[in-house]
């Protein structure tokens, strides 16, 4: 599962904080990373939010006097919060709370393969998002998806459909 983790990180991401200055690339890496920890046949570390809060710490830590290095970087963390709302890794208190419940890693499987066969559902209606919030916010035009690609910004800033709600 990968589009359905790029897709709702993208579409979250873009409702809650409709940035104009946020690199959504780094979003898109920050969500598809614990991903890799498949491979350990169980979630590991990048389904914690202790290490999301210690990745943004190090961020903010690493990149003061930086702005634009920290706008960009900022995306990672922002995408492996999203990834824990979307994969429901919250579930597993082991995996959630990593290291604070213990050392030992939780023996679940990871969310990525526990859906089974939902999996394909939550693949589809990735596509799904994906495709709308494409179109949305303005990506569906050649030259935005290019400067999309070279920037991580998106053309059209304040199109949220939560924006001025609150």
């Amino acid at each position: 599962m990968l589009i359905w983790y790029v897709a709702t990180a993208l579409a979250g991401v873009w409702a809650v904080f409709d940035s104009p200055a946020l690199d959504y690339r780094f979003v898109m890496v920050g969500a598809v990373l614990p991903v890799g920890e498949v491979v350990l046949g169980r979630p590991g570390p990048l389904h914690s939010l202790v290490t999301a809060v210690a990745v943004l710490a190090l961020v903010m830590a690493a990149t003061q006097g930086r702005r634009l290095l920290r706008r960009r970087l900022l995306g990672i963390p922002i995408g492996l919060l999203a990834h824990l709302v979307f994969s429901g890794s919250w579930a597993d208190t082991d995996a959630f709370w990593w290291p604070l419940t213990g050392i030992g890693l939780s023996d679940a499987q990871p969310p990525e393969l526990a859906r089974g066969a939902l999996s394909v559902l939550l693949e589809l209606a990735g596509i799904g998002l994906g495709l709308w919030w494409v179109r949305r916010v303005g990506l569906d035009d050649r030259a935005a998806r290019d400067e999309f690609r070279r920037t991580g910004r998106l053309p059209r800033a304040g199109t949220s459909p939560v924006q001025g709600t609150c």
